[in-house]
């Protein structure tokens, strides 16, 4: 890639989400391994000055690390694809797909991956109906264990595990905390893996799975951002024909969804050897410890190899749209 294609890298972090601080971190590693390739490097976080920043650097690529709803619902990509600014990622409809765990389950599920039997019911109507009516119906539709879950968010943040019908009403109460739509699936027994999924030009390439073995036993926000608490193996501890097959199904899930250049997929191995999709991320934390580096360190990569990687493709391929321009008087 020549210099004129790309002067500067914005990286975008922080924002408004409850996952501001991890955002900010990811954000932080992720410039330091851009400056080690010898790029330039902006961080920026996401506010008022963001727009007459960017119009200030043509020619610069953004690389959004900004996580939960602001930075993974496909609006400010949208923004940036109205601004013709090129950026690493997904085209926004893809990230609003992705992004709602209970469209994102049905596309994978008409795909014929195998995903858990899940509901998704908005507070509107758990409020009205009533606890007490929900509970036997969704009791006896998913069985216990179930877990509960925003539709929409990420990092673990309202997600219950529930063991018995009397836990329901509050780990409903929970999730609401995070968004207006609840999802209630299916506890799927087995262990629990992650594949991130990425396309340096060449098409998409699946990284060796990260298997997850949480201390506490739920890989909750606690044990995804605190050091020491959960227990990485890269490659997972699974047979050579368990790893292909984790690995095509985060392949078909990041081009079912129309992702581009980075996804991580997580889901959970059965006792028969079957990988059940649980969410697909478009913004994969990039922190100390994140699965995604891990995978990248596995594949004999450099976090700033890939990330450079991706900055040039997202230069080369330009802004989606054409550039915004001012109507004159």
């Amino acid at each position: 890639m020549t210099r004129e294609t790309r002067e500067t890298v914005v990286v975008l972090s922080g924002g408004l989400s409850h996952e501001r601080e991890v955002s900010l971190r990811s954000g932080r590693r992720v410039s330091q391994a851009l400056r080690s390739r010898g790029l330039e490097v902006i961080e920026s976080d996401v506010d008022s000055t963001l727009v007459p920043r960017l119009a200030a650097l043509p020619g610069a690529v953004v690389f959004p690390l900004l996580h939960g709803e602001a930075g993974e619902d496909g609006a400010l990509r949208e923004v940036l694809d109205l601004l013709g600014v090129p950026f690493v990622g997904s085209v926004g409809s893809a990230c609003r797909v992705a992004f709602d765990k209970s469209i994102a389950t049905t596309v994978v599920a008409d795909a014929g991956i195998r995903t858990p039997a899940q509901v998704a019911l908005p507070h509107e109507i758990f409020r009205e109906l009533g606890a007490q009516a929900l509970v036997a119906a969704l009791g006896s539709h998913i069985g216990f264990p179930m877990m509960v879950k925003p539709s929409r968010g990420g990092s673990a943040l309202g997600c219950s595990k529930v063991e018995t019908a009397a836990e329901l009403p509050s780990a409903m109460v929970g999730a609401f905390a995070y968004g207006p739509v609840a999802v209630v699936e299916e506890f799927v027994e087995g262990t629990e893996v992650t594949v991130a999924v990425v396309d340096r030009g060449n098409g998409p390439t699946a990284l060796p799975a990260v298997e997850i073995r949480p201390d506490s036993g739920v890989y909750d926000y606690t044990a995804r951002y605190t050091a020491g608490a959960t227990r990485f193996l890269c490659p997972a501890e699974v047979s050579d024909e368990v790893a292909d097959r984790c690995a095509e199904v985060a392949v078909r899930v990041h081009r079912e969804l129309g992702l581009a250049d980075l996804s991580r997929t997580d889901m959970i191995i059965t006792a028969d050897g079957d990988p059940v999709f649980l969410e697909v991320n478009v913004a994969p934390g990039m922190t100390e410890t994140s699965a995604v580096p891990l995978a990248i360190e596995a594949a004999g990569w450099s976090l700033g190899e890939m990330c450079a990687d991706l900055v040039q493709a997202a230069a080369l391929r330009g802004a989606r749209r054409p550039l915004a321009t001012t109507n004159q008087v």
